[in-house]
C-alpha cells in the first residue's frame, strides 16, 4: 500500500473551521475505489496544525488519487486557507491494513 502522513499549517483564522473547509475534499477521497483511509487529526501541541494519515490500495490507486477531479479542485481551494506548504512522508509498505503494536498489547 501507498501510506502518505502530512502536515497541514493552517492560517489561525480558518484553524477552527478546517474540518469543514476540508469536508468536500475528504468525503470525495474516502469514496474512492483504492482509498483504505484518510483520516484528520488535529495536532495537541499546536492548535493550527492538523495531521492527515492517508492510505491507497497501490500506485494505481495512488495516482487516481491525485489525477481526480476533487484533488484538482483542492489544488485550487485549500491552499488559500494554509500558513506554508504542507509537509508529506510518502512510502510504500507491505501491508494492506494497520498492524497491532504488540509492546502494547491489550490481553482479550
Amino acid at each position: 500500500m501507498i501510506f502518505i502522513t502530512a502536515k497541514f499549517r493552517v492560517r489561525p483564522e480558518d484553524a477552527e473551521r478546517w474540518p469543514e473547509i476540508a469536508r468536500e475534499f475528504t468525503e470525495a477521497t474516502r469514496a474512492e475505489p483504492g482509498c483504505l483511509w484518510f483520516d484528520w487529526s488535529r495536532s495537541l501541541d499546536d492548535p493550527n496544525e492538523y495531521v492527515l494519515v492517508e492510505a491507497f490500495r497501490d500506485g494505481d490507486a495512488g495516482a487516481a488519487h491525485v489525477q481526480s477531479d476533487h484533488f484538482k479542485a483542492a489544488q485550487r481551494t485549500l491552499p488559500p486557507h494554509l500558513a506554508e506548504t504542507p509537509r508529506i512522508v510518502n512510502a510504500t509498505v507491505p501491508q494492506d491494513d494497520w498492524s497491532e503494536l504488540g509492546e502494547m498489547a491489550v490481553p482479550k
